[in-house]
C-alpha cells in the first residue's frame, strides 16, 4: 500500500503562518516502488540546485542558503525516508525547519523560493476525504474497519456492536408470537434482520456522531438494502462493496473502499460545479482574480476551486487589491495561492483540481457567501 502523511488543517495553518526567513516549497512526483526511488532522490538533488539559484538571485545571505541546502541534502541522503514513498512529495524548508509530506497524488515538479510557502499543489490531497470506515456486514458476522491513507486497515472494536444476526439466522419460525399479528415465515425474518441492522446503527452513533468521515458498506442482499433502510449516518457512501464480506480480507476491503472514495471525489466536484452555476446566476460566483481577491480579504468566499498547477505571479495587498508581476520577480508569490490562503483562514473551503476539472476556463472559481 502507499505510505502517505496527509497534512492536517493545523499543519496547513502552520505553513500559512510561517515567516521564518526565506521559505522554499518543493513538489515532485515519486514512486511507491522502493527499488525505483533512486531516480526520485536524484530529482530532489537537482531541484535543490534550482532552489539555491533562486535564493541567490533574491539576495539571500549565504549562511541562510547553506542552512536550507543542508536540510534538503540531508533528506536526499536519508535511506529510511526513501524506503517508503507514495506518488507525490511536498517539502517545505526554512533555515530553521523542514517538513515533508508524502502524498497520494502525482505532482508537477516545482520549486519556489519566496518569503512564504507556496501551498496550492498541496490542496488536492486535502480537498476530499482520504480516510473512511468500512462496515463489513453479514448475517453471521459484523466488523468495522478503519481505512487510513498511511496505516494498514484495522478492526475498530465498539462496545455493544452485535456480533451476528442471532435468531434471524435460524429463521423467524422460532418466534411464537409477533405482536403485530401480521408476520410469519420470511417476512418475520426480515423484521429480525432490520432489528439487527438498527442495533448496529445505534452502536455506531457514539463513534460517528459529529463526524464527516465516509462510511462504506460491504454487504450482500438483502442485508445491504435492509441496513440502508435504517441507517442514520448522513455520510454513508452511496456506492458499496459487492460480494460476501466474510470472504474478503480487511486489506482487500480497504483497497476497494479507496476506489469508492475516488468516486465520492468526482461526485462532490460535480455537485460543486452545479452549485457554482446556480450561484453564478444569482450574482454569488466569480472567476475573476481581482474580484476574488477582494472577496477573500472580506471573508466573503464560501468555497474556492483552484488550478493547483498554474502559477499566476503577483502580490495581493491587505485591502484585496492586486498587482500582477513577472514570473521570476521576488518574492515569487502566486496570486491564486495567496487568495486560497485567505479563504482558508476565514473558514472557506478550498478544492484543488487540475485544469480539465475547472468549472470554467481560468485559474480559479469562487462561490461567494453573498451577492457582489
Amino acid at each position: 500500500m502507499l505510505y502517505v502523511d496527509i497534512p492536517t488543517s493545523a499543519d496547513i495553518r502552520s505553513l500559512i503562518a510561517s515567516r521564518d526567513g526565506p521559505c522554499v516549497s518543493i513538489y515532485l512526483s515519486t514512486t511507491p516502488i522502493t527499488q525505483d526511488a533512486q531516480a526520485d532522490r536524484i530529482a530532489l538533488k537537482n531541484i535543490a540546485k534550482e532552489a539555491i539559484r533562486q535564493l541567490q538571485s533574491s539576495g539571500a545571505d549565504d549562511r541562510v542558503i547553506a542552512e536550507i541546502a543542508e536540510q534538503i541534502y540531508d533528506l536526499v541522503d536519508d535511506e529510511e525516508f526513501w524506503r517508503v514513498q507514495a506518488h507525490g512529495l511536498a517539502i517545505f524548508v526554512t533555515p530553521a525547519n523542514m517538513r515533508a509530506f508524502r502524498l497520494p497524488t502525482a505532482l508537477v515538479p516545482l520549486v519556489r523560493a519566496s518569503d512564504r510557502f507556496h501551498l496550492k499543489p498541496l490542496l488536492r490531497s486535502v480537498s476530499f476525504p482520504q480516510s473512511c470506515y468500512v462496515l463489513a456486514l453479514a448475517q453471521k458476522s459484523v466488523r468495522l474497519i478503519e481505512v487510513s491513507p498511511d496505516l494498514p486497515a484495522e478492526i475498530v472494536h465498539i462496545d455493544g456492536l452485535p456480533l451476528n444476526a442471532g435468531r434471524a439466522i435460524q429463521g423467524a419460525g422460532i418466534v411464537d408470537h409477533w405482536p403485530s399479528g401480521r408476520l410469519h415465515g420470511s417476512e418475520g425474518q426480515k423484521v429480525l434482520l432490520r432489528q439487527f441492522a438498527r442495533n448496529i446503527d445505534k452502536s455506531l452513533r457514539l463513534l460517528l456522531s459529529g463526524s464527516d468521515i465516509p462510511l462504506v458498506l460491504a454487504a450482500t442482499e438483502p442485508m445491504a438494502s435492509i441496513y440502508r433502510s435504517v441507517n442514520s449516518y448522513s455520510h454513508l457512501a452511496r456506492a458499496g462493496i459487492e460480494g460476501n464480506p466474510e470472504e474478503i480480507a480487511n486489506g482487500e476491503l480497504a483497497e476497494r473502499a479507496r476506489s469508492i472514495l475516488d468516486g465520492i471525489y468526482h461526485n462532490e466536484l460535480s455537485d460543486w460545479k452545479e452549485l457554482f452555476a446556480i450561484r453564478d446566476s444569482e450574482g454569488r460566483a466569480t472567476t475573476d482574480i481581482a474580484q476574488a481577491a477582494r472577496a477573500a480579504v472580506a471573508g466573503a468566499i464560501e468555497s474556492l476551486v483552484v488550478d493547483i498547477d498554474e502559477i499566476v505571479p503577483g502580490n495581493m495587498n491587505d485591502d484585496g487589491s492586486i498587482v500582477f508581476a513577472k514570473q521570476n520577480s521576488w518574492p515569487r508569490r502566486d496570486l491564486v495561492d495567496e487568495i486560497a490562503k485567505r479563504v482558508l483562514v476565514t473558514g472557506g473551503r478550498i478544492i484543488g483540481v487540475r485544469k480539465p476539472e475547472m468549472p470554467r476556463e481560468g485559474s480559479l472559481a469562487a462561490i461567494l457567501r453573498y451577492a457582489h
